[in-house]
Order: C-alpha cells, then structure tokens, then sequence
C-alpha cells in the first residue's frame, strides 16, 4: 500500500436485494469509480467474526452495528472524493436507483497514512 489516503464505505443491504448489490457494484459501481482520476484501487470486504489473540488470551472482538459491507478505495488525495468525476460517477448506472436506497447502516470513513 502506497497511497496516502484510503476511503472506507460501509454499509448493510436489504436481504431480498442482495443479488443486485453485488451484481451492480462488480459490474458497474467499482468500474466505474476506478476509472475517477485520482482512484488507485479499490478492494470489496465482507465483515467476519473476528478471534484475536491479546493478552495472553483469545477473545471474540466484535464492534456493535458494524456493517456487512465494506469497500476500500486507495485514493491520491481527499480531493478526489468531491471531484466532479467522483460525483458523476457515483451516480452512474443502477447503483443510484436499484441499490443504494435498499441500503442501510452506512458508514463512510476517510483514512491518511501517518
């Protein structure tokens, strides 16, 4: 990893929508946004349980309301996520009207490498 800057969306789907949330954001959402200037890459994550050795122990972590969903996009800089591009781009095929109503729990972070 090489970026300084990585965006997290997270978010949760309505179960009877779930087909075309993936079918949507693999085929169109994530091509669409990786074609932004200023996108590096973009990686789609599903939440697991989560077993951590620490302190000598194993534990069960688990973060409360924690999102299904989790998309990471490598970005140049913060500039990019306001970008006309950006803002085209997000609203590009079905995405717009065939998924993002059905979802829920989101949750959007921006990250900057130390």
């Amino acid at each position: 990893m090489n970026s300084k800057y990585l965006f997290m969306a997270s978010m949760n789907i309505e179960s009877d929508k779930q087909q075309v949330f993936d079918e949507v954001y693999d085929t169109e959402h994530v091509p669409f946004l990786a074609e932004v200037p200023g996108v590096i890459s973009i990686a789609r994550f599903k939440t697991e349980e989560l077993r951590l050795a620490i302190g000598g122990d194993i534990k069960n972590i688990v973060v409360d309301n924690q999102p299904k969903h989790t998309a990471i996009y490598e970005v140049e800089s913060p500039e990019v996520l306001i970008s006309r591009e950006w803002s085209d781009a997000v609203e590009k095929g079905r995405w717009a009207n065939e998924v993002r109503p059905y979802t829920k729990n989101r949750k959007h972070i921006l990250l900057r490498r130390n």
